[in-house]
């Protein structure tokens, strides 16, 4: 690791502080809505070097990474390494990062509600989406279940009631 004058041990991306410390591509994949994949191909197509720290990047490199950060559609990125496919608006395929990503998501929560589709009807109701088991998982609120006591009180009830039934 570089000791010069000029590393930085907190570099700032897109309004996320990032450990200067890391490689390119671990460190990148901290911002969120950047993965693996897509920090690979960012790093590849502006031409740095993956093995090197964060902390020791320019300043002008700094900012042209930023910039491919918030526009991935234009550098020679893969269409499966962005994010956002064929955007439901627009049509386009564009990489979202940090809060864009959130409210993206939001609106096609919302969307869905607003058709009444089945997922939007699920989101509505706070229940699981994409087909998981609900029967004893994704519970909360309202504990369910069965007490120990409340049926052995029931079972005595009835084993009184059948000897009832019997004299």
């Amino acid at each position: 690791m570089s000791q010069s004058s000029d590393f930085r041990y907190l570099v700032r991306i897109k309004g996320k502080d990032l450990d200067g410390r890391k490689k390119l591509i671990p460190a990148l994949s901290d911002i969120r809505g950047v993965g693996d994949n897509f920090a690979q191909s960012v790093v590849s197509s502006l031409g740095l070097d993956p093995r090197a720290r964060l902390g020791t990047l320019g300043e002008a490199q700094l900012r042209e990474l930023e910039k491919a950060l918030l526009d991935g559609s234009s550098l020679k990125v893969p269409q499966w390494a962005l994010n956002r496919r064929k955007d439901p608006e627009t049509g386009e395929s564009k990489q979202l990062i940090a809060s864009d990503l959130d409210i993206a998501n939001k609106s096609d929560v919302d969307r869905e509600k607003n058709v009444q589709s089945w997922k939007g009807i699920r989101h509505g109701l706070g229940l699981k989406v994409r087909g998981q088991r609900t029967r004893t998982t994704g519970r909360h609120g309202r504990t369910v279940g069965v007490r120990k006591s409340a049926l052995q009180a029931a079972a005595a009830a009835k084993s009184a009631g059948d000897e009832e039934k019997k004299k």
